[in-house]
């Protein structure tokens, strides 16, 4: 599967939310794409699932079963979950959904309507509907939002799996719950410019989270440990002072993580 420049925006005047993507997936790829919120993660995941077109470039290889879990499933419909996901399971050819509901632990849910479900419930719904077609894509928005631990820690597994049969796994996640799978992708929307880490950068990245690491990563645990993290960080103020030689390098990696420098003062 291929992105080849591609560009997105909603109105003929809007500023593109993507620009000029390119990347390539290839069967077996587990991806964890993140960014602040607002840098297009959500768009790009619907691109990626065919559900939207975009402005310029194009989409190609797509694999023909897709699999899509939104970051907030649409409950305002008129069925239960079992009426929900048998209409599915039709809608797919007959693929069985009650092995994905038992290993989600849903039999508690089955019978109720969707509107009287918890957010993390929901949430299950749409996982189950993503993956009851043996999907070739999965995309996943948020997968690990609002989920209790059992399914969290079985998420990864069935990643895992999904990849092992040469499907593709993009997960727009900024809890970096499938991020110690070995071989795991990781990419970045920044202002709506997609990067990819290489496996030293990244390995760089989650060494300098620790106490010891540099200055611009133990900034930015500090904003989320004050915040409550990077979605919530409004007014947090941090100072920290570096070598001289190391001030445009820290600027540009905590700009690439959403954050500003309010001043900048020199010291003897």
């Amino acid at each position: 599967m291929r992105l080849s420049h591609v560009s997105f925006r909603y109105r003929r005047r809007d500023p593109l939310v993507i620009e000029d993507a390119d990347a390539e997936l290839a069967p077996g790829d587990v991806i964890e794409l993140t960014g602040v919120n607002g840098a297009g993660k959500s768009t790009l995941l619907r691109l990626l699932a065919g559900l939207a077109r975009p402005t310029a470039g194009t989409i190609t290889g797509r694999p023909s079963v897709v699999g899509f879990a939104p970051d907030r499933f649409p409950t305002a419909q008129p069925f239960t979950v079992t009426h929900y996901l048998r209409h599915m399971s039709r809608v797919r050819g007959g693929t069985r959904w009650e092995p994905w509901a038992e290993r989600l632990d849903m039999g508690h849910l089955l019978g109720l309507p969707l509107g009287e479900l918890s957010k993390g419930s929901a949430h299950k719904v749409g996982l189950v509907q993503a993956l009851m077609a043996e999907p070739g894509l999965l995309v996943l928005d948020e997968p690990f939002a609002g989920l209790d631990a059992d399914t969290r820690e079985a998420l990864p597994a069935i990643a895992t799996e999904v990849a092992a049969r040469g499907g593709i796994v993009i997960a727009g996640d900024h809890q970096g719950g499938l991020r110690s799978l070995p071989g795991v992708r990781h990419w970045t929307l920044i202002s709506g410019h997609l990067k990819e880490h290489t496996p030293d950068t990244h390995a760089a990245h989650d060494h300098a989270a620790t106490a010891g690491g540099p200055p611009a990563v133990a900034v930015r645990r500090s904003l989320e440990d004050v915040a409550g993290g990077p979605s919530e960080c409004r007014h947090a103020t941090v100072a920290v002072t570096l070598p001289a030689v190391d001030v445009q390098r820290f600027l540009t990696r905590m700009r690439g993580e959403g954050y500003r420098a309010r001043e900048i003062e020199e010291t003897s």
